[in-house]
């Protein structure tokens, strides 16, 4: 039981960690740089050279924009979504999809939400449903760790102590279902069926996450329900759209008290009608 069905592909992370301790050790033989290995490592250019690289890959949302512009185009062709805009900089959220009942969905981009970057949302006035989208391309993330981390730690805290609304999560990108992540949906599937071909990418299913459907409150409202795939309009879109099954949506709750002077919440993830994931009574330590 887990918080997402697929996992680190442990192979490929034992590779990585060889690899990088290889870079680490001979890095000083790459490149016509004339130092000799003690100089090297002193010049602060190994160092220079991992964090450029690190920004580089960090920095850019462009790759992550296409392949989002990619899907939004496919669900507008196929008749999921009436149309969809790109927010702008100017915006604390990134999309806004008109829904086939006209309402106005608002999709918020994040990475692998283990960071605080994931903390870092504001639900828009105009909104009627609101959900945030994670995109993790880096093939060495544990997904478990990170969906966990995401929904537990971070959300749930902003949700609660901020009134932040959120009506669900999105799980997916690119690196789906490739050696770096592989799809359980998929390995499942023999014939290739649930693969949905957008553009260059071949995509599984999504994982949805579905919230509930009112911020939980100690007095009134300690423990509200998560919504059904019904009364979240955008993410059924992609559910159906991308071929999802029921018994693979995964209902999120969060329940909260009161112990001395916290604010504590318990968070559980229910799929197919098994609890897979849950926390005990956890104080709330916003970053």
């Amino acid at each position: 039981m887990s918080s997402i069905p697929c996992e680190q592909n442990a192979e490929l992370d034992g590779q990585i960690k060889v690899f990088a301790e290889v870079l680490k050790t001979q890095a000083h033989t790459l490149g016509a740089h004339g130092l000799d290995e003690k100089e090297f490592y002193n010049s602060g250019l190994f160092r220079g050279a991992i964090e450029r690289i690190r920004g580089q890959f960090s920095a850019t949302m462009r790759e992550k924009r296409e392949f989002v512009q990619h899907v939004l185009n496919y669900m507008q062709d196929k008749g999921f979504i009436k149309e969809w805009d790109s927010a702008g900089d100017a915006n604390r959220h990134d999309y806004s999809i008109k829904l086939k009942s006209g309402k106005i969905g608002v999709i918020e981009l994040k990475g692998c939400l283990d960071g605080n970057n994931t903390n870092i949302f504001e639900r828009p006035s105009h909104a009627k449903e609101f959900i945030i989208w994670s995109l993790c391309s880096n093939p060495g993330a544990d997904p478990r760790h990170n969906v966990w981390s995401g929904i537990h730690t971070r959300l749930s805290a902003e949700i609660i102590s901020r009134n932040q609304q959120v009506d669900g999560l999105l799980v997916w990108d690119w690196v789906c279902s490739t050696l770096g992540r592989p799809c359980p949906k998929i390995l499942a599937d023999r014939q290739g069926a649930r693969v949905t071909e957008v553009g260059p990418y071949r995509l599984p299913p999504a994982c949805i996450y579905l919230f509930p459907g009112t911020i939980p409150t100690v007095r009134n409202n300690p423990h509200p329900p998560s919504q059904d795939i019904n009364d979240v309009e955008l993410l059924k879109a992609f559910h159906e759209c991308f071929r999802g099954h029921d018994d693979e949506l995964n209902h999120v709750s969060f329940e909260v008290g009161h112990s001395g002077a916290d604010t504590v919440r318990k968070t559980t993830i229910t799929r197919a009608g098994t609890v897979q994931k849950q926390s005990g009574m956890t104080p709330i330590q916003r970053s």
